[in-house]
């Protein structure tokens, strides 16, 4: 693992299904220098791990344009 890696992790609320779980993961999964994307249903916590900092607003603005809300954790 790279000294330059981050992770974050979030909070993302509206999620019901699988579906959804595929949804969020494989938009924020899109996003520049993002490496990986893990997400827990039951709670909704979602661990995002990339090269360099990782932009919350458009992890924010991603995860609102699905129709769910994101808080970071």
């Amino acid at each position: 693992m790279s000294a330059n890696n981050s992770t974050s992790t979030y909070v993302v609320s509206g999620m019901s299904c699988g579906s959804c779980v595929g949804k969020v993961k494989s938009e924020i999964g899109k996003l520049s220098g993002i490496d990986g994307v893990d997400i827990e249903l039951a709670t909704g916590r979602m661990t995002v791990t990339g090269t360099g900092s990782i932009d919350d607003a458009q992890i924010q603005d991603t995860v609102e344009n699905l129709g769910y809300e994101l808080v970071q954790n």
